[in-house]
């Protein structure tokens, strides 16, 4: 009997220690399990649904294992991570796991893997992070040495998720200006996937730097195995997925290496761009709520305030500033219920006045020959109405023909002995954020608007250039390959100023439009520009695929006019405000030229989306029918937390004779309460046969409502674009 407890306590002790090298990182619904053996390289054996530790740690014995972070030099044929050349010239690296720690602080867990090279002072530290409550784990590499001379980085990725062989689909968002975020959806095959951006200063006009992952076959909305990757940065990237003879899909997501080669000296530190990942077993849609969540609650500016419903001066009059056209326009969003008014570009500049886009960048101050009042009578105009004032700048640029160009040539990113590549409106420059002193220039635009008139409530930040030219005149010559991380880390600094100083400060990230929707950017801005089109039929797609990583809270969505000012399409206002209802209301239009009844209509709808706002800004996202189907239809809803409230949106996308839509079923409902349905901006001169009823949460969800195809109107009303919005709430 003693010897049989004597066994017992050995194999337990023998137990503990062999689980103590299993890294168990959990999530309340989810696990990823490492084994990082000391003496060993970290191998990653599971990322699904939650598993015990007892599970995991028996992983260790069942599963061979990949590697989790993947170094060059020592196994050449297959894709790094990361790789170096050491100061002698080594271009290998082989290391291996000295230290595993957990620490905790406030309401975050982080797991921390130390590899070290085996011959030379070089460290890797992997983290990975939760946060209470929430599903998702932000995941980096921490390089470091001590070497004599310095070493230089050539790869070095943020994460390598390897992804078990299958019917695997990726989804992702690619575009160009004014057709941003559109959705990509493909099977991954034995080849190398490689989505990437060079803009060096906006990221998302063309790809994005956030892709889905579907398990189980092409990708479905609210079923499916799915992990979803975000990379939180604002400059360059390269996300990669290798597929060769083994049995995995390996997915890299990084900094682009590409020209920024980085020498990294004794004793510094680089640390790579978070990757967020998530993993539900709900579809692309259940991947997205995670995803919104942990973003309105860690990353995202002032997250948990509802947005205002606004007017941005742009569309209305484009550079046609002036101070009594200003004041009209508040008025009219002050009737309409609207809460503030942006004033877009065009009010600045003193020698060379800002007329159109080709001067005067830089040069922020008051042409009082637009604006005699100043500011002050902007704002003064906006206290007599009623509404709050923004404003619009675009710090991190210039022009040739500015006085700030005249001042400060050396501040712009321009090659040594070659002239500058110039864009926007043919004399358009980029700053060198890297320069400590346009660090301060830039933050100096935000501090003296602020202090000057500290009832600005909210900045419009611009970017409508990218890094045309690779050459820092700051940075010395063998240091030019650092440019693009120097850029935005310059960038962060600044931003990291503004938002120490001024927390509650209303900020949007708009760089030619969606140029910066990405999470690098999100935490020192309370939302971004989706696109500088505003036409409703093209929005609807772009919108939605723009939903799959960020929520409709960071998502603004202006009713705009027509024809549209960049597609020329005529869509009826109740379809251009049922579209714009869906993300963060506002308006990008004229209200001079609306007729009485038009403002009626916007006016009932910013009172209805007054009652739904904090259901569409902080509720969970169901998209039911994509438009990317070709089904003639799409619809998507949000449900609070609680299953007592939701929102539901119905948009016809094509119209011909005979058609035959599909019916839509809803979710994300308790199948066991009752809901009352209500239409929102109702125009038809009948109510819907299901207005007021009630139907139980089951039924809704099993068989959906027969949304009809058409308004009922009025002859001379009708119009081929239906649209439906309607409220759905428990009793």
């Amino acid at each position: 009997m003693t010897k049989k407890l004597f066994i017992t306590a050995v194999s337990a002790f023998m137990a503990s220690a062999a689980w103590a090298d299993v890294v168990n990182i959990t999530t309340p619904r989810t696990s990823m399990v490492l084994n990082a053996e000391k003496g060993a390289r970290v191998t990653y054996l599971y990322y699904g649904t939650r598993v015990s530790d007892a599970d995991a740690n028996t992983l260790a014995t069942t599963e061979k294992g990949e590697e989790a972070y993947p170094l060059y030099g020592m196994n050449c044929p297959a894709e790094p991570a990361f790789a170096a050349t050491h100061g002698d010239g080594n271009m290998s690296t082989e290391a291996v796991v000295t230290d595993i720690a957990k620490s905790a602080a406030g309401n975050r867990t982080t797991y921390t893997i130390t590899l070290k090279d085996k011959a030379y002072p070089l460290f890797i530290t992997l983290n990975y992070m939760t946060t209470d409550g929430l599903d998702v784990i932000e995941t980096w590499t921490e390089i470091r040495h001590s070497e004599k001379k310095n070493v230089t980085l050539t790869k070095f990725a943020s994460a390598q998720l390897p992804v078990r062989r299958g019917n695997v689909w990726i989804s992702h968002l690619y575009g160009s200006w004014a057709n941003e975020g559109r959705v990509s959806q493909e099977p991954l095959t034995p080849d190398m996937k490689v989505i990437k951006n060079r803009d060096g200063a906006r990221n998302s006009h063309t790809d994005h730097a956030e892709v889905m992952l579907s398990l189980d076959g092409q990708p479905q909305e609210n079923s499916g195995r799915t992990i979803a990757a975000a990379l939180c940065y604002s400059g360059n990237y390269c996300l990669r997925v290798e597929t060769h003879d083994d049995e995995y899909h390996h997915f890299f997501a990084g900094i682009d290496e590409n020209n920024s080669a980085y020498s990294l000296k004794s004793g510094e530190t680089f640390a790579t761009p978070h990757l967020a990942l998530t993993f539900s077993p709900e579809g692309l849609s259940g991947a997205s709520r995670n995803i919104h969540r942990w973003g309105r609650l860690t990353h995202l500016a002032n997250g948990n305030k509802e947005r205002k419903i606004l007017l941005n001066s742009w569309e209305g009059v484009y550079f046609d500033i002036n101070q009594k056209g200003m004041d009209q326009m508040m008025a009219d969003i002050a009737s309409m219920g609207g809460e503030l008014f942006v004033m877009d570009d065009g009010w600045f500049g003193v020698k060379y006045p800002r007329l159109t886009d080709n001067s005067s960048l830089g040069d922020w101050q008051v042409d009082t020959r637009k604006l005699p009042d100043g500011i002050e009578g902007l704002i003064r105009d906006a206290k007599k109405n009623g509404v709050k004032f923004g404003i619009w700048i675009e710090p991190e640029m210039t022009n040739s023909t500015s006085e700030l160009y005249e001042k400060h040539p050396d501040w712009v990113l321009k090659p040594a002995n070659r002239d500058a590549v110039l864009g926007r409106g043919g004399t358009q420059l980029v700053l060198d954020m890297a320069n400590p002193k346009v660090q301060d220039f830039c933050f100096g635009v935000v501090d003296e608007l602020m202090t000057k008139y500290p009832e600005i409530d909210y900045i419009k930040w611009d970017a409508n250039m990218p890094i045309m030219n690779h050459g820092s005149q700051y940075l010395p010559a063998d240091r030019q390959s650092h440019l693009y991380i120097e850029y935005h880390r310059g960038f962060e600094k600044v931003c990291q100023r503004i938002r120490a100083k001024y927390p509650e400060l209303t900020i949007q990230a708009c760089a030619s439009g969606g140029g910066r929707a990405n999470w690098g950017v999100l935490p020192y801005f309370d939302e971004f520009w989706v696109s500088d089109n505003t036409d409703a039929l093209q929005r609807i797609y772009m919108q939605w695929g723009t939903s799959y990583f960020f929520p409709a809270i960071a998502m603004a969505s202006h009713i705009s006019a027509a024809p549209n000012h960049q597609t020329f399409r005529v869509v009826p206002l109740k379809y251009r405000i049922d579209v714009a209802m869906s993300g963060r209301l506002g308006m990008e239009i004229q209200p001079k030229n609306m007729t009485d009844e038009e403002k009626t209509l916007c006016r009932n709808a910013i009172s209805e989306y007054k009652q739904i706002r904090p259901i569409v800004q902080f509720g969970n996202i169901y998209r039911l029918q994509s438009p990317y189907d070709n089904k003639g239809v799409a619809s998507l809803m949000y449900v609070t937390d609680k299953k007592d409230d939701a929102v539901f949106y119905w948009w016809k996308t094509e119209t011909f004779c005979n058609q035959h839509l599909p019916r839509i079923k809803m979710a994300g409902l308790d199948p066991n309460k009752t809901y009352t349905i209500h239409e929102l901006n109702r125009i038809d001169n009948t109510p819907l046969a299901f207005e007021g009823k009630q139907f139980s949460g089951a039924y809704l969800m099993n068989d959906g409502l027969e949304i009809p195809y058409e308004h009922n109107v009025d002859y001379h009303k009708r119009t081929a674009w239906a649209s439906r919005v309607l409220r759905v709430t428990a009793k």
